[in-house]
Formats: C-alpha cells, sequence, structure tokens
C-alpha cells in the first residue's frame, strides 16, 4: 500500500526525501515533489528486462555497471530521480543508498502517466547535469530516441524503430537489434 506524502511545504530536499513515510515512489525535481505512476505495465517491464539484459552483457567485466529502478539518483539537494535504466561508469557515485550525481546514460521507458514529465522536465534536467546520454523509449509504437549532450542541452542522434539497430555514440561497440527488445513476450 502506497502512502502518500502529504505536501506540506513549497520546496523539497535530499532530506525531506530520505524521510518520506510508506513505501511509495517520489521524485523532486527543482525541490517539487512529483508522485511516480503506480507499476508499470507488463509491456514496460519487459522492455526493461530486455534492455537490462542486453547492456549487462555488453558491460560485463567493464568498468561501467546497468542499475535499474527503483533506484534514487541524486543529482543535487533538490533534484532527485529515479530513472528506468541507469549507467553508471564512475565507481565513486555508487553509494550504499543511492546514486551521487549524474550517471553516463540515463533511460527512461514512456508510459502514458510519464509522457511529459520524461519527455520535457527530465531532458531539461538530465542535460543540466550533464548525462552523457539520454535515451527515451516509446512502448507503442515501437520506438527509441537516442539523446546525446552537445554543450548543456541534448541532440537527437537518431530515432530507431523496432526493425531498427541502436548504436550508443559514447561506447564503441554497444548495438542493440530492436526487434529483440520489442519483439519479446
Amino acid at each position: 500500500m502506497t502512502i502518500a506524502v502529504k505536501k506540506e511545504k513549497t520546496h523539497y530536499s535530499w532530506e525531506d526525501y530520505k524521510n518520506f513515510p510508506g513505501t511509495g515512489r517520489w521524485e523532486i525535481i527543482a525541490g517539487e515533489i512529483f508522485d511516480m505512476a503506480p507499476a508499470p505495465s507488463i509491456g514496460h517491464q519487459r522492455i526493461t528486462r530486455e534492455l537490462t539484459r542486453k547492456l549487462s552483457d555488453f558491460f560485463d567485466k567493464k568498468k561501467c555497471e546497468v542499475l535499474t529502478s527503483p533506484i534514487d539518483v541524486k543529482l543535487s539537494e533538490d533534484d532527485i530521480v529515479q530513472p528506468d535504466l541507469l549507467i553508471v561508469c564512475e565507481k565513486e557515485k555508487i553509494k550504499d543508498t543511492h546514486i551521487e550525481g549524474a550517471p553516463t546514460v540515463m533511460i527512461e521507458i514512456l508510459s502514458k502517466s510519464s509522457h511529459s514529465q520524461d519527455r520535457f522536465r527530465k531532458a531539461l534536467l538530465y542535460a543540466k547535469f550533464g548525462v552523457k546520454e539520454y535515451w527515451i523509449v516509446t512502448p507503442e509504437p515501437p520506438l527509441v530516441e537516442l539523446f546525446s549532450l552537445d554543450g548543456d542541452s541534448y541532440r537527437l542522434v537518431n530515432v530507431y524503430d523496432d526493425s531498427g539497430i541502436l548504436k550508443s555514440p559514447s561506447f564503441e561497440g554497444l548495438e542493440i537489434k530492436l526487434k529483440d527488445i520489442f519483439g519479446v513476450k
């Protein structure tokens, strides 16, 4: 059962976040609290599983680590998010309870309730804190938009459908056949 956080303040911080009650999930962006959507759909979970599998295989025995939600990413004292997947290449950012600072890659799998948040608010936030790559995965129709940090904003590198092969500009050799991600039941 989720216990809602009573919005008693206009600005929330990491300290507030650590003391939220219950088992609910929240994010804080620029000090504003956001309730996270209920548990994701089965399709969302399958995409998460398959992306995690492909990324974990690629990064096995390499310095980067693939992590999945729920995991807290503390970008600042008043910016705490829980992306669906992330890749961290700086081990010092991995703490016992959370990620401290910007991962190299953040991946969000869209749902109806998270579409605007993931596409706009989080894209600006991730760019502001220097996340090198941002992937937005749309389950239906199956698409992956890959953005690369270019200065202080993102540049669209490519849009892939389920017949494409995603190629990361940050990691030589990282190629994912998207039919393997979207076609799994």
